[in-house]
C-alpha cells in the first residue's frame, strides 16, 4: 500500500504540470507556436506523448496553463467578499489591486518575459480561440457565485463582468506593447476601470460602486 498522501501526489502534478508548460512555452517563443510539435515539446519535457495529451488535452492549453488558476478568480472574490460588500465593488477593489501591483492578468506589466508571452498568446489565432473557452468557463463559475436561484439572468451578469475584465486587460496590454511603460498606463488604467464598473453597475441595475 502507498504511503504517499494526497496533498504530496497533487503537488506533484502540479509541478509536474508546470515543467512541461515552462519547457513548452520556452519553444514556441523561440521558434513560434505551430512551428513546435507536441512530440518535440513531450520529449523536451522527457515524457511521452501520451503522458502528455493526459495533463495538456490540446496543444493550446500547454500555453493557457497558466490562465487555469484564474478561471474562476472572480467567482472565489464574489464568494469571499466581506459582509455588505456587493460583488461588483469587491470585483472592482479586487482589479485595482491587481493594476497596482502589476498582475500580468490585468494586462499592466512590462515585464519583458510577460510582453513575449502575450505576445504569443494575442499573436496566434488558435490560442485567441481557445481562450475564450478558459472565459466561458469563468463565466459559469462567477454565475453561480452571483446567484445560482436565477442561472440566466447571473450568466448574462457574468458575461458582460468577465468581458470587460478582458476588455481592460486587452487595452492595458496593447498599449505596453506599443512601447509605454506599466506606470505611464497605470492612472489611465484606473480610469478606465472606474469608468467600467460604473457601466456595468448601471447596466446590471446597481448603484455605481465607490
Amino acid at each position: 500500500m502507498s504511503t504517499e498522501q494526497p496533498g504530496l501526489r497533487e503537488r506533484k502534478k502540479r509541478q509536474t504540470y508546470q515543467a512541461v508548460s515552462d519547457a513548452a512555452i520556452s519553444m514556441f517563443l523561440e521558434r513560434g507556436f505551430d512551428k513546435v510539435s507536441v512530440a518535440e515539446v513531450a520529449a523536451a519535457a522527457e515524457i511521452s506523448k501520451p503522458t502528455l495529451f493526459r495533463y495538456f488535452p490540446a496543444k493550446e492549453d500547454l500555453v493557457l496553463h497558466r490562465f487555469a488558476d484564474h478561471e474562476d478568480e472572480p467567482a472565489r472574490v464574489v464568494s469571499g467578499r466581506p459582509a455588505g460588500t456587493t460583488p461588483l465593488d469587491a470585483l472592482r477593489r479586487h482589479h485595482l489591486d491587481g493594476l497596482e501591483r502589476r498582475d500580468p492578468v490585468t494586462g499592466l506589466c512590462d515585464v519583458p518575459a510577460v510582453l513575449d508571452f502575450h505576445r504569443l498568446l494575442y499573436g496566434t489565432p488558435s490560442l485567441v480561440a481557445r481562450l475564450y473557452g478558459y472565459q466561458s468557463r469563468s463565466e459559469v463559475a462567477l454565475a453561480r457565485a452571483l446567484d445560482p436561484a436565477t442561472p440566466v439572468a447571473a450568466r448574462l451578469a457574468a458575461g458582460q463582468i468577465v468581458a470587460v475584465l478582458r476588455i481592460l486587460a486587452e487595452e492595458n496590454w496593447r498599449r505596453i506593447d506599443a512601447g509605454e511603460s506599466a506606470g505611464q498606463v497605470y492612472d489611465d488604467a484606473v480610469a478606465a476601470a472606474g469608468t467600467a464598473f460604473a457601466q456595468l453597475a448601471d447596466g446590471l441595475g446597481g448603484p455605481a460602486p465607490r
